[in-house]
């Protein structure tokens, strides 16, 4: 499969939720980086690669409570496997494909990927009707798990 991402600055591009699964499935050294809190990831639910023979490395871009920069980031992507500039794919997931963004570039400026950006993220934007999980890796029917 060969990834047709669309341009973005900083970072190899954006992809959609089902972009990235084919691109997990046919690439075994691709990495799923998602970058939500912990909160996120206990009470919404996390990507199931167990079908894939790996799990999704769970690094938080921003750390809760405090808003403030995971100033350990590299140091735990590298921890997840990924060596700057060894050429693996790897693919950032937020909730909506926003703070997903920052760190593909914060990966891409320190030698990682090519890293892109999932659009959508895990749940989407909130819909007309206030609540989010109309678009994203949930709703194209992508494995996840609630831990």
């Amino acid at each position: 499969m060969s990834v047709q991402p669309r341009p973005a600055p900083g970072y190899a591009g954006d992809i959609t939720p089902t972009e990235a699964w084919d691109l997990l499935e046919n690439r075994e050294d691709a990495v799923l980086v998602d970058v939500r809190t912990d909160a996120e990831w206990r009470y919404v639910g996390v990507p199931d690669l167990r079908g894939l023979g790996r799990q999704a490395a769970l690094v938080e871009w921003v750390s809760y409570p405090s808003g403030q920069p995971n100033p350990r980031f590299l140091e735990q992507i590298a921890a997840a496997g990924v060596t700057p500039g060894d050429g693996r794919p790897v693919v950032f997931l937020c909730r909506s494909g926003q703070r997903s963004i920052g760190a593909a570039r914060a990966a891409t400026d320190a030698g990682y990927g090519p890293a892109y950006n999932v659009l959508e993220g895990f749940e989407g934007a909130t819909g007309p009707d206030g609540h989010r999980g109309h678009v994203g890796w949930r709703a194209d029917g992508l494995p996840w798990v609630q831990p």
